[in-house]
């Protein structure tokens, strides 16, 4: 037995259009979107009566995937959108863009806002981590 690939990453958010307007500010683009409910799915997520929109957000390179889910059944349950980054099971994606300067400027009008500071390490990259939708924590590398 071998994992083939990594297929995506998801989690929950409150307002799918805001989390949609935030990865494709910051350069992701909208591969689908469905309306999921129905047994498979109740029996998938060990909840009654699934009522859930999704859009899936890919890298341009087409590798990587970001499912974004909001639920209108049953009701999201409050989560800690403000965690600090070492809370166990905390979400942290990480994204390596051409100008982490001008990735800022795009997601600043989405409500992104930095968590630390912008930090170089050595002569490899500038780093930083924002908050984005939900609270999920996304770092911005640019490489040097």
């Amino acid at each position: 037995m071998a994992v083939r690939r990594m297929d995506h990453v998801g989690y929950v958010v409150d307002d799918l259009e805001s989390a949609v307007a935030f990865f494709v500010a910051l350069g992701l683009e909208v591969e689908g979107r469905a309306s999921v409910s129905g047994e498979w799915a109740d029996r998938l997520l060990a909840l009654d009566d699934v009522q859930t929109d999704i859009a899936v957000v890919r890298t341009p390179d087409g590798q990587s995937r970001v499912e974004l889910s909001t639920f209108h059944n049953p009701a999201v349950q409050p989560g800690m959108p403000d965690a600090p980054v070492n809370v166990t099971g905390i979400p942290r994606l990480t994204f390596v863009v051409d100008s982490l300067d001008e990735t800022l400027e795009n997601l600043n009008p989405h409500g992104a806002r930095l968590v630390g500071d912008i930090a170089r390490y050595e002569d490899v990259c500038r780093y930083c981590y924002v908050r984005g939708p939900a609270g999920v924590i996304i770092g911005i590398v640019e490489e040097f």
